[in-house]
This record gives C-alpha cells, sequence and structure tokens, in this order.
C-alpha cells in the first residue's frame, strides 16, 4: 500500500504518514486507532519495539517474474511468522538448529560437487538414509528449520526462505498457491539448499539477473540431490521412460519433469533422447497437470501450530493473553501457524465452575436402591 493509499484509507494526509513512518512524528490515539482498524491489526501490533532480523538475504522463489508489492508482502508474512516464533520460544525449546553449510561468501566458489556432497551430508546427519524422504518439511521443522505454508495470492510465488539474527534460526515460507505434494516438496528443498548453500552469500550478490539466475540453479541441484541421491536413484530407474518415471513417482514423491532433469543431471540420459522425452511429456498434456497430482497429499509444517496448541493445552497462556503478547489478530496467526479458522480468532467459551460438595459432607442414603447399570462386556 502507498503513503498516499493509506492516507486517503484513514482520512489523512500523505505527509503525515510519511513524518510517521521516518519517525519525525508520532501519530495521535485517534490516528493509531484508526491504523488499527484500516490494516486490521490490533492497537498493540504499533507499540511493539522491532525485532532485529538482520539484513541477511531473503531467497525468493520466482524473483524474476514477481512484482516488488508480492516480495514485500511475503517478506512481511515471513517476519510475522518469525514474531511468532520469538513468543512461542519464551516458552519453549525448540528443535536445535542442525544444518550443514559451506562456509562461503561467494556463491561463484561453490561447485556442483560440492551441492551434491553436502546434500548428502545434510542426509546423513538427519538419518535419512538413501532411499525416499517420507516427509521433507518434518525433516526440517526436525532439523530446527521453522516453516510455514500460506497463499500467497500470486501464481509467481514459490517460496521464500531467510536466517534471523534474532534467534540464529533459518525460517521458510512455501506458497500454497500451488500447492500439489511434489510441487510444495521441491519447493521446501529448494528453500534448505538455499539456507544450506547460501546462509553466507550478501544481499548485494542477488542484484544482477545473472547473478540470481545461477544462485537459483544451485539451489534447484541441492534439491534435486537431496531428494533424489545419486547413489539410490538411478538405481531404480531400470529405464528411463516416461512409463517409469510414473511408476516411481509415488514412491519417490518428486514430478516426472525434475526425474527426467536429474537422469540428464547424472548423464543417464543424452540430450537427444531427453528432448524426445519432452515432445512426449508435453503431448500429454503433463505441462499443466501430471498424474498424481491430485492423489498425493501436501504435507504440512507442524512447529508452530503443535507448539500454540502446547501452550494453551497446558494452561501456559490463554488465546487472548496469546494474541496479546503476538500483537497481531487471531486469523492472521492461524493462517501463518496452520490453525483452523476461528481457533484464535473465533469467540472463546465462557467456563463456569460447578458447585462440588464438601468432603466432609455427611451423607444419608435415606434407604434408596442403588441400581446398578449393565456393564460392557
Amino acid at each position: 500500500m502507498t503513503q498516499v493509499g493509506l492516507a486517503d484509507l484513514i482520512n489523512r494526509t500523505s505527509s503525515s504518514v510519511s513524518r510517521w513512518e521516518g519517525g519525525d512524528q508520532s501519530p495521535e490515539l485517534d490516528a493509531v486507532e484508526a491504523l488499527s482498524s484500516a490494516l486490521n491489526v490490533p492497537v498493540s501490533f504499533f507499540m511493539q519495539p522491532l525485532r532485529q532480523h538482520g539484513n541477511r538475504p531473503l531467497f525468493f522463489r520466482s524473483m524474476a517474474s514477481t512484482t516488488l508489492t508480492v516480495r514485500r508482502r511475503t517478506e512481511s508474512r515471513l517476519r510475522w511468522a518469525q514474531n511468532i516464533s520469538l513468543v512461542l520460544q519464551e516458552w519453549l525449546d525448540f528443535p536445535s538448529v542442525d544444518l550443514p553449510h559451506l562456509n562461503v561468501s561467494d556463491y561463484r566458489s561453490i561447485g556442483d560437487q560440492d551441492i551434491e556432497r553436502v546434500a548428502a551430508d545434510c542426509r546423513a546427519a538427519w538419518g535419512l538414509g538413501q532411499g525416499p524422504i517420507s516427509d521433507v518439511l518434518l525433516a526440517m521443522e526436525n532439523a530446527g528449520v521453522v516453516a510455514v505454508k500460506e497463499a500467497t495470492g500470486t501464481v509467481t510465488m514459490d517460496g521464500l526462505s531467510n536466517w534471523s539474527d534474532e534467534d540464529q534460526r533459518p525460517y521458510v515460507l512455501i506458497a500454497q498457491d500451488k500447492d500439489t505434494c511434489v510441487r510444495s516438496r521441491m519447493d521446501a528443498a529448494h528453500e534448505l539448499g538455499h539456507l544450506v548453500l547460501h546462509r553466507h552469500i550478501s544481499s548485494q550478490e542477488l542484484n544482477s539477473k545473472s547473478d540470481f539466475k545461477e544462485i537459483e540453479r544451485q539451489a534447484f541441484l541441492f534439491a534435486s540431490a537431496f531428494l533424489m541421491p545419486s547413489e539410490s536413484f538411478p538405481s531404480e530407474v531400470w529405464s528411463p521412460s516416461l512409463n517409469t518415471f510414473l511408476a516411481l513417482k509415488e514412491r519417490w514423491r518428486v514430478s516426472i519433469a525434475a526425474m527426467i532433469m536429474r537422469c540428464s543431471k547424472l548423464d543417464m540420459i543424452g540430450d537427444e533422447y531427453q528432448q524426445r522425452l519432452w515432445k512426449h511429456y508435453n503431448s500429454r498434456g503433463w505441462r499443466r497437470d501430471e498424474p498424481l497430482d491430485d492423489v498425493l497429499v501436501p504435507e504440512e509444517p507442524r512447529l508452530l501450530n503443535r507448539s500454540i496448541r502446547l501452550v494453551i493445552d497446558e494452561g501456559v497462556v490463554t488465546h487472548s493473553d496469546l494474541l496479546a503478547q503476538i500483537a497481531l489478530r487471531g486469523s492472521d496467526v492461524e493462517s501463518l501457524c496452520g490453525l483452523p479458522r476461528g481457533f484464535l480468532s473465533g469467540e472463546q467459551a465462557e467456563v463456569i465452575k460447578l458447585p462440588t460438595l464438601k468432603k466432609d459432607l455427611p451423607i444419608d442414603g435415606g434407604g434408596a436402591a442403588i441400581v446398578q447399570f449393565p456393564k460392557k462386556h
């Protein structure tokens, strides 16, 4: 939203909004209340100290095709998720961060063999073996990654990842707009690639189109190597045909397109045969929808969802107190944490304590007969 658009929405001047954002002037109470209503955030949202997440790069999938507005909006949603996580970590111990990484500050020094090796190291560190990974998001969360899955409002956005300086923890947001199991897994593994390979890359290296293209290629290679290890996947491709890939899709839960590209990278097929595969792939209409896309169930993050349920169920905090700490509307917290609609935003029922008999009160049966209820066998 532009300053002019926001000013029109709250019946103020754009110069006032500019002074507020620049720190030259504080809004009056009625202006804060107008902002709260217009932007659908509680008044307390504006009173929270700003978290210092740092200026590490935010890696956007499909950055070249997404608008600046979409990127900023998605970045804000990820920052909100990071803030929610920090609140929850005041009460809970999240899994320790356990991500292997390359100690390089220049992506141009990363070779393809380095990527294959660190992908294998990641599997080994997490005890995933050489077979298909049963749940990519769960494996990432167990290694300390906080994952969010949410609709971004556009099909040009696939995902976003970032390391936060506040807790030195990696965060991932996976777009839910084109949610199929195989795409979601590849997007998650792709963001994991950025977290592992490009942890120490500076934001300046994302300025040029050629830099971004190579960094994205490296992350995709990591994702392919992580999901389809060179030590095991080729042995199951008894014949590199579309029918073979379709038969393997349910087991490995990667797309047929990704398997074609992986076989090409591992020199299992030549350029001419690969072109023939793509031709038949397109003729079957699989470019738009592949078989099993509507059958395989997409994975869902668990960490934030279960954390909120735990602190509420154990009586650590109430629904309302939790929202007060987070300083966001319940509907936003539900969306970011994968909670059912109304879990936090719905009206909570009042708990009424019923009267109980005093422990030392004598009870006179009065000769009443005791009726035995039949027992279940």
